[in-house]
């Protein structure tokens, strides 16, 4: 595996004049989660498809696992595994099935993917599922399927488009945790998502996207720390615009988000002091997170 998986430099790419990935630069190395952040319209889907040579770009350059893309994208895509955002199982297809069809796409032989399959059955703990029509799983088991299918041709990159989607807390763990065995496998992997939460537990770096742009890039308690770097304190209950008068002498920044109010302060003792006499208040007081980092960055306020 080449030490850089995938790298980006000045990537450029519009549509009907329309610019949705401007100068964008990043580089992912052999061995790590790399995730992209950002609302909606972002860029992000478009940098994966690039990644993947499905588009070309306007301008820049791109190489992934040593190949340059889009010009040797078949090269590329040979040490690929993708799990795409929308469940694309054949529904009729039984989970053993779904492998068989999907290592052909590969050149695998029958007997190289029958080889492989009750690994793969394993890690998606599928095993008593193999003869099971795809219709038939839960939504947990879906996914992890499409998960092992991505790894049928044991690729060295995995690029992952939001791959909890619509889960369960209980299956999204599960997912989580053989993510981060993989990693420890030494697997690379590229991640999207729009949950904080997966970001921060397994990202190793991570980049954040607005309009194409890359408006931060980091660790994620760097950035964290970097970004926000105090207690927060959401408050609820009362007029937020009145509160925030009272609390503008200790803190160091405050926001409002329809009736919730949120104080960033390192002497949070001194904002409850400033509330303690308003019973009707909620006040809860926890360490920053990605989510805070994300919402500092791009704007609390909902974009279409």
């Amino acid at each position: 595996m080449t030490a850089t998986a995938i790298s980006l430099v000045d990537v450029t790419k519009a549509y009907n004049g329309r610019t949705v990935v401007d100068r964008f630069s990043f580089f992912v190395k052999a061995g790590e989660c790399f995730g992209l952040l950002g609302p909606n319209g972002a860029g992000k889907s478009t940098i994966t498809r690039m990644v993947l040579g499905m588009t070309p770009p306007d301008v820049g350059k791109i190489t992934v696992l040593g190949a340059p893309v889009p010009a040797q994208a078949r090269l590329a895509r040979a040490g690929i595994g993708v799990v795409p955002q929308f469940d694309d199982l054949d529904q009729e297809f039984t989970v053993r099935e779904n492998l068989l069809v999907f290592g052909r796409y590969f050149n695998m032989s029958t007997r190289q993917i029958e080889a492989v399959i009750p690994s793969l059955l394993e890690f998606a703990r599928l095993e008593g599922k193999a003869d099971a029509r795809a219709a038939e799983l839960s939504g947990g088991m879906r996914r992890r399927l499409m998960l092992a299918r991505a790894l049928i041709n044991d690729p060295q990159l995995l690029i992952l488009d939001e791959p909890t989607t619509g889960l369960d807390p209980h299956a999204r763990h599960l997912i989580w945790e053989r993510l981060r065995s993989l990693l420890g496998r030494g697997k690379t992997i590229l991640l999207t998502t729009h949950f904080m939460e997966e970001a921060e537990r397994l990202c190793d770096r991570l980049c954040v996207l607005e309009e194409g742009r890359k408006i931060a890039e980091g660790r994620p308690q760097a950035l964290i720390d970097e970004q926000i770097g105090c207690q927060v304190i959401e408050v609820s209950g009362g007029n937020p615009y009145e509160l925030r008068a009272l609390m503008n002498g200790c803190a160091q920044r405050i926001e409002v988000s329809g009736e919730t109010l949120f104080c960033y302060s390192s002497t949070p003792d001194q904002v409850r002091l400033q509330l303690r006499e308003l019973s009707d208040l909620r006040l809860l007081q926890r360490p920053p997170n990605l989510e805070d980092v994300f919402l500092r960055l791009t704007g609390r306020e909902m974009k279409e």
